[in-house]
């Protein structure tokens, strides 16, 4: 009646098709998946913390429960409301007569409110049985009213009802009318007439008729609160709630139309129980409506009940919860029974019905959108194991749900959507950082894979271009315990690439009786969280090392995403110290460093690989075109240290683009060298090192014109927009070390030999430097001051005679001898671009 009386009849019908197309396509979802699997106690919350993860099922499970705890409160109060109506006192009346015996204020009604809601804990607190069967009996009870009230439009004859309503100065009588089935009191029905709502005396709008009307509609997720009871949810739920939505449709718009066809405006504004009064057997009316909100009132603390135990039993609010998991004997939740009727209670000081109806319609509203969202979720993911037995659902119809249930939370009460919103957005900030983690499943992992195939599908190799290169790393690491400073490096360098960590491990598959790399990964995908690196682990067996590097890099990666640069510790035979513990990761409890990993080498044990497989790896890298950087003594790079140096001159990294191996070709505009100046401003592009200074040393000798050298290299990196100090440095000295060692002066016979060969393999050119060069070399670096954080220093490719292997790695390591934090380089792919 108050929803007819307000809207009229088109408005009421148009707001039970919004209501119920809402409910239908909620239904569907909830019907999909509580028909994929087996349900637990806790009904939507279950379904959507199992589907969307802990921090949308708690989030969403309490609020959920909020609903539930302001919906049992609100029909108490409705229930109150009918009992004050029947029995109360007539409003300017200090004594009553007959049955008006029942005092009427805010107090009053309060106690009245309390008592109901004891009743209702009660019967809670006996366990599920007696409930469904308390409501079994309702049922039957408002079945037969129903049907009463169904033949007294039709038996009942026209009459006027007197209306007392409250006046400031004592009361008001108006008549009401029933006239009856009259075509004249059903056109005046038809359109909207909205009034004051005599309870509350507020204006009413479509949008608090619809918030009104709407709890009456929320009974969808009855069955599914009690899925922990049910014995076989998965068929009940589905079957059981559709039921009840076609029948509650089918009524309402019966009702609807048979009140708008008999009863005039006034009866229906003014009096909500208008419904006595014209039933052929007023009384049973009464009874109906006090069964019928008595049994919402049980349903809403019951659901609310087995919500909160099940928030309690998965432990995502911790403690705060414990107290909601103890059950009685037979398994009823009875402490959270109770913890519930505390919140009812609590919620009942709010006094009228029209006060919260807003509220918990814009809960339940929220808590259906989010039943859609997790049924589309699970639809979008297409997981193999996503297989309901109820298919009349697709993914349309989970988006219309949650548009709709959206549009009209926002046309109900903009100010509860958005406290709604914000209160749900504030739990799901603080379940994910507080909450444990879960083992049920996280349904953004499926839909993240689901778009990332996608996506690497689409990501065509062939229409890679220079202008958007970018590093993509494959670091190899023999024992993170002893490389935790070069990993946190190699994550500054890789500029939003691609960064995998790779680990070989010597042994073979057919003597092993299972996959020994498989219980290793738990702990190199830790090391990776806690160094807080955005790093792949790519773990391999093979019968050496450089055959399992070569494994890596044709292996790692998919698609457009493969490691394009590798990076190798380098080989000496310093004694590998153990970093990770001291690492500021760790530092605060190093109980949590990864026992994954075995101690370091010690420095008499042999190592894992020679010199020539080393040098062979790299010669491997360059074949397959993968460019290539050695970094040495990277773990006595104290980053944070060197950073924080900001009261005098900031910390600088020394650029040196010239292959200082081979002073006979000192070219600077080479793909090597250009690789070299890009992997250093790459570096100095990183968060942590853009205060850092770049500082370009340019190797000059007598008579060639440096200044014009230096221009030209001035106008390079102006065109490569690159920032960088240039540095003349005369070498005069050590390249005279290199001309008395070789056969000839510039241009000699030694020089022409190697031109001929090329510039891919240069096997003269590491017999013919000297020590004494290689020395003077590392002099000249080591004496450029200030001391720099980092160097880069040109890699040459090792010599095409595997013979001379040992003696290419001694001249590197005489080049970087005590030269601090280094890192070798050679590229071998274009990388920079002077277009837009």
């Amino acid at each position: 009646g108050f929803v007819v009386g307000h809207a009229g009849l088109y408005q009421a019908l148009a707001m039970f098709a919004v209501a119920y197309f809402i409910i239908g396509m909620t239904v569907l979802s909830v019907c999909a998946i509580a028909t994929n699997g087996a349900l637990d106690a806790g009904g939507a919350y279950y379904m959507i913390s199992r589907a969307l993860g802990p921090e949308f099922g708690g989030s969403i499970g309490i609020m959920f429960f909020l609903a539930n705890v302001c919906g049992s409160a609100l029909y108490v109060l409705g229930l109150v409301e009918a009992v004050v109506d029947s029995f109360g006192i007539p409003p300017g009346e200090k004594v009553g007569t007959g049955v008006h015996v029942l005092p009427q204020s805010y107090w009053y009604e309060l106690l009245y409110g309390t008592v109901l809601l004891a009743f209702c804990l009660l019967v809670c607190l006996v366990g599920a049985s007696i409930y469904a069967k308390a409501t079994f009996l309702i049922f039957l009870i408002v079945a037969v009213v129903l049907g009463t009230i169904l033949v007294s439009f039709f038996a009942t004859r026209p009459l006027r009802v007197p209306i007392h309503l409250p006046h400031f100065n004592g009361t008001e009588t108006d008549n009401g009318v029933f006239t009856g089935f009259s075509l004249d009191t059903l056109r005046h029905n038809l359109r909207g007439g909205y009034g004051v709502d005599y309870t509350t005396g507020q204006m009413m709008s479509f949008s608090s008729v619809f918030a009104v009307m709407f709890n009456g509609c929320t009974g969808i997720m009855a069955g599914s609160n009690m899925s922990g009871d049910l014995k076989r949810p998965s068929y009940s739920i589905p079957r059981g709630t559709i039921s009840a939505v076609l029948f509650t449709y089918l009524v309402y718009n019966l009702l609807a139309f048979l009140m708008c066809a008999t009863c005039n405006r006034i009866l229906l504004q003014k009096d909500y129980g208008f419904l006595r009064d014209i039933s052929i057997f007023p009384p049973l009316v009464t009874v109906g409506i006090y069964a019928a909100t008595l049994s919402a009132a049980m349903s809403n603390l019951i659901g609310a009940s087995r919500i909160l135990y099940a928030l309690a039993r998965d432990d995502l609010f911790g403690r705060a919860l414990a107290l909601a998991k103890k059950t009685s004997a037979s398994g009823n939740p009875v402490m959270a029974v109770i913890l519930s009727w505390l919140v009812v209670q609590v919620v009942l000081f709010s006094g009228k019905l029209n006060t919260i109806a807003s509220v918990v319609t814009t809960f339940f509203l929220l808590v259906y959108a989010t039943v859609n969202l997790a049924c589309l979720a699970l639809e979008w993911a297409s997981a193999p194991n996503f297989r309901p037995t109820f298919r009349y659902f697709t993914w349309h119809t989970c988006l219309l749900g949650i548009a709709g249930c959206c549009v009209m939370m926002f046309l109900i009460s903009p100010v509860s959507a958005s406290a709604s919103l914000g209160f749900l957005l504030l739990l799901l900030l603080a379940l994910h950082y507080l909450s444990p983690s879960s083992t049920w499943g996280y349904i953004s992992q499926a839909l993240i894979f689901h778009q990332v195939r996608k996506y690497l599908l689409m990501l065509d190799v062939r229409k890679d271009h220079v202008k958007f290169w970018r590093p993509q790393m494959l670091l190899m690491v023999q024992n993170p315990r002893g490389s935790a400073r070069l990993i946190d490096f190699v994550n500054d360098l890789k500029k939003s690439g691609l960064y995998v960590l790779g680990h070989v491990e010597l042994q073979d598959l057919d003597m092993l009786p299972s996959d020994p790399l498989q219980p290793q990964q738990d702990s190199w995908l830790s090391l990776v969280d806690k160094l807080n690196v955005k790093a792949f682990v790519s773990l391999t067996l093979a019968p050496s090392v450089r055959h399992g590097v070569r494994q890596l890099l044709f292996t790692s990666g998919l698609g457009g995403m493969r490691p394009n640069t590798l990076v190798l510790g380098f080989y000496d035979d310093e004694a590998p110290q153990d970093g990770l513990a001291r690492h500021p990761a760790f530092t605060s409890a190093r109980e949590e460093v990864p026992v994954g990993f075995p101690p370091l080498r010690a420095p008499t044990s042999p190592k894992l690989l020679s010199p020539w497989e080393y040098v062979g790896i790299v010669a491997d890298a360059l074949k397959m075109l993968r460019n290539v950087l050695l970094a040495r003594q990277l773990e006595s790079l104290d980053k944070a240290w060197e950073l924080r140096r900001a009261a005098s001159p900031p910390p600088t990294i020394h650029v040196w683009p010239v292959n200082l191996l081979r002073p006979d070709s000192a070219r600077y505009a080479d793909t090597c060298s250009l690789f070299l100046l890009q992997m250093a401003c790459v570096l100095n592009m990183a968060r942590a090192w853009r205060r850092a200074r770049l500082r370009l040393f340019l190797c000059v000798e007598a008579g060639t014109m440096p200044h014009a050298q230096e221009e030209k290299l001035r106008q390079l990196l102006k065109d490569l927009r690159i920032q960088a100090q240039i540095q003349l440095v005369p070498w005069d000295a050590i390249t005279r070390l290199h001309w008395q060692t070789c056969q000839g002066p510039p241009g000699g016979p030694a020089e022409e030999e190697e031109e001929e060969e090329g510039i891919v393999n240069f096997p003269t050119n590491t017999t013919q430097v000297s020590d004494e060069y290689v020395c003077a070399a590392n002099k000249l670096v080591l004496e450029q001051s200030p001391a720099p954080a980092v160097r880069f220093l040109y890699l040459p490719r090792p010599p095409a005679d595997t013979s001379l292997y040992p003696l290419y790695l001694h001249q590197l390591e005489l080049l970087t001898r005590g030269l601090g934090p280094t890192v070798l380089v050679h590229g071998v792919s274009a990388v920079t671009s002077t277009q837009l």
